[in-house]
């Protein structure tokens, strides 16, 4: 947090139409995070923002915004955030988040939010009172060591943990996103095993990889876990989707067993199996 370049800015409009499955509108409070996770998708955000600081290193703050009003929200669903975490280290300072989902109480929404951050819980009492709300948890391994590798900033995954005990006994509804999965290195069931006393429902994402992530990624596997090499390749850069077909169809057969709530999302191009 010490080096990372902080800017206020006015932004069009806090709302978005949404490009993800099942959401009508998406809330993104901030430009980047700080979390500087190897794997983020969203660092093609750079293109919009005028940054050439690597991702992770910066942070826009949308201040203020020049629309007056947000569209019509009733009945609509809302997901916060698609390209950012809403309770990035900023949120402390700023409670941009708070300040939306003050809005979002009375707007007849069904709000979704998903953070890798136990700052979630300053919100504790807001969240009680809003109607139709549930706070998601990404998770992508139960150890520390790996997560600390591949998602520095990122609070620890027992502070997590721990923040989704309270919402659940707090009677906030909860899921947790298994995300993303590394193949051989997530263990995934393992995760579920630790939270699902916590979690109404539980969804699950693979590794999706594209330019600078990739090339990241796979300079981790090569210095750390260099065994995987070959797989990642295959995976990769050989583009041989076996690895998920099998792991999906094994995910399902064990979310079927163990009666759990339960979505895989393994391709962007297709509608998540339930």
């Amino acid at each position: 947090m010490n080096d990372l370049k902080v800017k206020e800015i006015v932004t069009r409009s806090y709302i978005s139409p949404s490009k993800l499955p099942g959401y009508d509108y998406v809330i993104n409070p901030y430009v980047g995070c700080a979390h500087a996770c190897i794997y983020c998708y969203a660092e093609f955000m750079k293109r919009f923002s005028n940054h050439d600081e690597p991702w992770g290193t910066f942070t826009d703050v949308k201040v203020r915004s020049t629309c007056a009003k947000m569209a019509d929200l009733r009945h609509q669903q809302v997901f916060l955030s698609s390209v950012t975490d809403c309770y990035n280290p900023l949120e402390a300072k700023y409670r941009l988040t708070r300040r939306l989902l003050e809005y979002l109480q009375y707007s007849g929404a069904h709000i979704t939010l998903l953070t890798k951050s136990d700052l979630v819980l300053q919100d504790l009492d807001l969240l009680t009172k809003i109607p139709d709300i549930r706070v998601g948890f990404s998770i992508q391994s139960l150890d520390e060591e790996f997560c600390k590798k591949t998602e520095p900033n990122a609070p620890s995954v027992s502070r997590r943990i721990n923040a989704l005990k309270t919402l659940h006994e707090n009677n906030i509804k909860t899921w947790v996103h298994i995300s993303p999965i590394f193949p051989q290195l997530s263990d995934w069931q393992s995760v579920v095993q630790a939270t699902r006393a916590y979690a109404d429902s539980f969804s699950f994402e693979n590794l999706k990889l594209r330019a600078a992530p990739l090339a990241r990624v796979l300079l981790y596997i090569t210095q750390h876990q260099p065994h995987l090499k070959e797989l990642y390749q295959q995976i990769y850069v050989a583009k041989e989707g076996t690895y998920w077909k099998n792991l999906r169809k094994e995910i399902l057969k064990f979310c079927n067993e163990q009666q759990l709530r339960a979505e895989v999302h393994f391709s962007e191009d297709e509608t998540p199996e339930k």
